[in-house]
This record gives structure tokens, sequence and C-alpha cells, in this order.
């Protein structure tokens, strides 16, 4: 199985339209003030209504107050909702929309036992813990803490980046991927050939091949 692949952070209409026509399953859309990848919903809007059959657009919120996860979803109809703060499950869920939640993982934390709190989200995506930055850090973590017999679909993030997503993708089989610093040239601004090179490490992996240039 091929892994799903989301790049994250997208910002304009041109380089979100030009990373699905590289093959990226979905978008991700950040409404998080502080981070450089932050986009307006009225951005979000016009990103969303130029994206092909097929890909997904997914917002990413951090313990957002509900009215404006709202208002953005009155602008922008994204198709999934990915909660990367220290939302509860009712609140994930009081959207009416399909939602993962990420988790930034710690020695210590039960990923079975999350993954039941949240039974009804479509996945569970799993990042490097960084004191005080909800994500978007290039940092990994140790794969091997990962369970085998988690319930929800994996969805691998943190560190990523075409040099070690085969890795990624042989070691860990997840569901899906989720990349965002390891593909740019800078905060904010993605480098389409590195993720030309993403995509094709990943599918390369899944194929059991290895790129031999």
């Amino acid at each position: 199985m091929i892994p799903r692949i989301k790049i994250c952070g997208l910002r304009d209409v041109a380089t979100a339209v030009e990373t699905a026509r590289l093959g990226a399953d979905a978008i991700g859309l950040v409404f998080y003030a502080p981070s450089p990848r932050s986009v307006s919903a009225e951005t979000a809007a016009t990103i969303t209504a130029a994206l092909p059959a097929f890909v997904t657009s997914v917002g990413l919120f951090v313990d957002a107050e509900p009215a404006f996860v709202r208002n953005v979803l009155a602008q922008a109809p994204l198709d999934l909702l990915q909660f990367h703060g220290d939302e509860a499950p009712e609140y994930c869920r009081s959207f009416g929309r399909p939602y993962i939640k990420a988790l930034r993982v710690k020695p210590d934390t039960d990923l079975v036992e999350c993954a039941r709190r949240y039974h009804d989200a479509r996945g569970l995506l799993v990042d490097a813990y960084v004191p005080g930055v909800p994500g978007g850090t290039g940092e990994a973590f140790d794969w091997k803490v990962l369970p085998d017999d988690l319930p929800l679909p994996l969805i691998l993030s943190g560190g990523l980046h075409p040099g070690n997503v085969a890795q990624a993708v042989r070691q860990v089989r997840p569901w899906a991927l989720d990349v965002s610093s390891g593909v740019e040239r800078s905060k904010g601004e993605k480098d389409l050939a590195r993720v030309a090179a993403f995509v094709e490490a990943v599918h390369l992996a899944a194929n059991g091949k290895t790129d031999e240039r």
C-alpha cells in the first residue's frame, strides 16, 4: 500500500495546485496565527476552490475558540479538520466534520489509550514533542515507540524529508505521511522540487524499490 501524502502549510493557490499535481493526496491549511504558515479564511477559500477532485483539504487548528473554527468553516469548505492542541474528544467532534487528532509523542504517551479516547477520529497523527511548539518543528522522534496495535489509522509526522521518508515507510508502514518543514526552502515557503522528491521517495519505498540516482 502506498501511504497517503499530506503536504501541510500551503499559503497560495499556485503552490497548492502544483503540489496536488505532483502527487499530494491532501493539502494542509494552517489556522494558527503564531505559525509562519498561517492563512486567512479568505485565502483558504480560494485555495480549496482551486484544488482538483479527490485532493483533500485539511484545516489545522490549535486550541482555537469554537467560534473561530466555525467562522473558517463558513468561508472555506474544508474536507477534514486537524486538531493539534489539547482539544478534548467532545470538542473535536462538535463541528460535525471528519477530524484527525494530532499527538506530540513523549516516552510515556499511551497512544492506544489516546486512540480509544478519540475513537471517532479518522486517524491519529503522531508528531515530535517540542516544548511550547504545537508542530512544524522539523524534529523527529523514535519511531520504535509506536505500537503495532493502534486501533486508528496512523499518520506519521515529525522531521520527515525526502532523505528519510523511505525509511519511515519501510519501518513504520503508516497509513499516511504528513510533512511541512521537510519540503521547504524557508519557513512557510514550499520547495516544489523537494515536494516532488518526497512523493517519489514514498512511492519507490512502498513498491519495494530504492532511488539509485
